[in-house]
This record gives structure tokens, sequence and C-alpha cells, in this order.
């Protein structure tokens, strides 16, 4: 039976979609295989690592019928990315194998029976469905994902919290160190849901919401269980575990009411950030910053004694204060805002500061201070 004949680049766009989760080297042999289901004319290409699953269906041509196997994924889009983007690909199913044909080359490849394939079980109590334009998912995604945790033993801290109540979805991350939260006011109300999507499942949405806008702009509908979470978007449907665990209070994080503020360019404060950073080392990444009135300077030095000293002009007019930042938590956070101006918000050099955007109360991000 021949399984699908459409254009190398086609085939290799579906399965790319899928196969981001896909784990070359798997403790369960056929978790590194994608799950190719033929209905009819309907080709249905499903992956999972058993703890997120990823499905698409597409119709790439090929024979009418029903049939069902497991082959090796990223062997698959490695052949595939060899052969020109307009080349006629076609997989055919002959016993146990696969053969992947295009041009005058031909690949014999190994399958595994569909039926040991491990289905992520889908919860039977999801909530509501609801749904945000994608490019708003994946800007809130993109404006906290640099804060989560990575591989921390508080296993609650690698992923996002994701909060929907009435017309406001809130996205948070944080390390122990810094902590992000952005939001959004959606087109319908939702009731209460909170729940902590894990880091991989993040990385991934990222990977494959559209950033289109516009009026007929792509939407990505939503619906969660108590320890699942359901995305369908673009003809996929995105199943994945969350995370069980108690994310922090982030309301208590965010300061208030800080004495002291200054409004300045990002981009400047970032390039001196920048320039500033090459002289700290991989071990240690502090930089001291000195805000005074009409003035910010921003220092680091290294254990080789050799040290960078930057000024920017700035309109404060508050009280003088000497802080120690790590730096990559403040150029995380300014290279992954799109605004011209940022607000920096101090108590004193031992507090917490807070980054905001200007008259916008939809992005906080806090950092705690380093001693220096």
């Amino acid at each position: 039976m021949i399984v699908l004949k459409a254009t190398q680049d086609k085939v290799l766009a579906v399965l790319q979609s899928v196969s981001g989760i896909v784990e070359r080297r798997h403790t369960l042999p056929i978790l590194a295989n994608v799950l190719i289901r033929k209905t009819g004319n309907a080709l249905q290409l499903t992956t999972s690592d058993l703890e997120i699953q990823i499905r698409t269906t597409a119709e790439l041509g090929g024979d009418t019928g029903d049939f069902t196997t497991t082959v090796g994924a990223r062997k698959l889009i490695d052949i595939l990315r060899t052969m020109p983007g307009d080349q006629t690909v076609s997989l055919e199913s002959a016993q146990s194998k696969l053969i992947l044909k295009g041009g005058k080359s031909r690949f014999t490849l190994q399958t595994l029976p569909a039926e040991d394939f491990p289905l992520v079980q889908e919860s039977a109590a999801f909530g509501p469905v609801f749904s945000v334009p994608q490019k708003v998912l994946k800007d809130l995604l993109s404006q906290v994902s640099f804060a989560m945790a990575v591989q921390d033993i508080r296993y609650y801290l690698n992923g996002i919290l994701f909060v929907a109540e009435g017309k406001q979805l809130s996205l948070v991350a944080t390390d122990g160190h810094r902590l992000a939260f952005a939001s959004a006011t959606l087109d319908v109300e939702v009731p209460k849901q909170e729940v902590i999507l894990p880091r991989k499942t993040v990385i991934e949405l990222q990977r494959l919401l559209s950033d289109a806008g516009g009026d007929n702009q792509p939407h990505i509908e939503m619906q969660f269980a108590n320890n699942q979470a359901k995305f369908t978007f673009g003809g996929m449907e995105f199943v994945t575990k969350l995370v069980e665990g108690k994310f922090p209070d982030y309301n208590r994080v965010i300061p208030r009411n800080h004495t002291n503020s200054v409004t300045l360019g990002r981009a400047p404060l970032l390039a001196s950030l920048q320039r500033t950073a090459i002289m700290t080392s991989d071990k240690f990444k502090g930089v001291r910053l000195n805000l005074e009135p009409g003035t910010l300077r921003v220092a680091s030095n290294n254990a080789e004694q050799e040290e960078a000293v930057d000024e920017l002009d700035i309109d404060y007019g508050g009280d003088t204060i000497e802080i120690g930042f790590n730096v990559t938590y403040l150029i995380d956070a300014l290279a992954n805002m799109g605004q011209d101006m940022v607000k920096v918000e101090l108590s004193d050099g031992n507090s917490s500061a807070l980054l905001t955007i200007p008259d916008n109360s939809n992005f906080k991000y806090v950092v705690m201070p380093m001693r220096i």
C-alpha cells in the first residue's frame, strides 16, 4: 500500500510539527517512532514521550484504505531533509517495513507494531474549552518562559503557572531568583483555573504556535483537567501532563510601593548591561548598579582584576542606591520585551527590583539582588 505520496516540503512540515518531543534515545524504543494511521484518505501522525502526546491529521495522497504502523521519526526526517523541497516522495508498506522513495533514492525502514505504541490516556474530565489567538499565547510565553527553572529539585518551578479567571489569562514563571508575570485579556469569560505546564510543553508550544496577527488570526483552543491540559490548533491536538504541586504565591513576591523609580530606554540599558557583562566570569555573573540623581552607573569586574564601567544619563531624582544583580537575569528580561521604555523600581540595595512597562500592568518582572 502507498501510505503517502506528496512533495518533500509538505511531508517534512507535517512530520516536524509532531516530532519535537521525540527523544532519539529512549528506554522504550518505540517512543522514538511516529505512529502512522491511515483511514481512507486521511493520514494521522502521533508522537509521545509518555507525558506529552502530539497528533496531527493531514491529507498527503497515496492509496485509500486503512493501515497503521510506527517508524523512526528522526531517521525519516533526516532522510527527507537531504531531498529537494519540490521532489515527490512516497512511503509504501511492504511486510514489516516501510519503503521511502524520492527521485532515484530508495530507503527501506524497519517498523514496530502500532499496537505496542503507548498512547496517553486522556482525562475523562476536561473543563470547558476556551480559545485565544495563537499570537497572544505565543507572546505571553516568550515574556515569561526564560524565567522557568531548569531541573530544579522543586519540580513545580520547572514550568509555567497558567491562571485563567474571568477575562484574564496570566502566565507566571520563576526559578527562585527572579519571577516573570505576563497577562492578556480574553474575549470570553472563563471559570477560574490554575495549572502548571511542564517546561518541555512550554518550549514545544512556543515552537508550534503561529505568530500571524490580523483579523483572521489563528486561534488555539485550551481545556484543562486536574492532571492534563489539551490544546487544539492548526489541525493539531496536543495533550500534556501537568506538573503537580503548589506554585509559590506570586502576588506576595511582586513588591508594591517602591520608593524610587526610574524610566529609561530599554535598548540603551540592555546594551550597557551586555557591554559590562563581558567582564564578568562564567562562575560569577554579578554587576553593580549605582543609581544617583541624573546618572545610572553599571560596573563589573573579574578575578583577573579587569573591570568595566558604563554610564547612562537618566531622568531620576530619588535616593542614591548601590545594588548588585546577576547580569543574565536583567539581560533575559530586557531582551524578551519589545517595548521602547522600561520602568525600574527599587527600594534599597537589599530589596528586590521590579521591572515593568510604563503605563502597562500586563508585564512584571521581579529580580532578587545579589551580594557583590
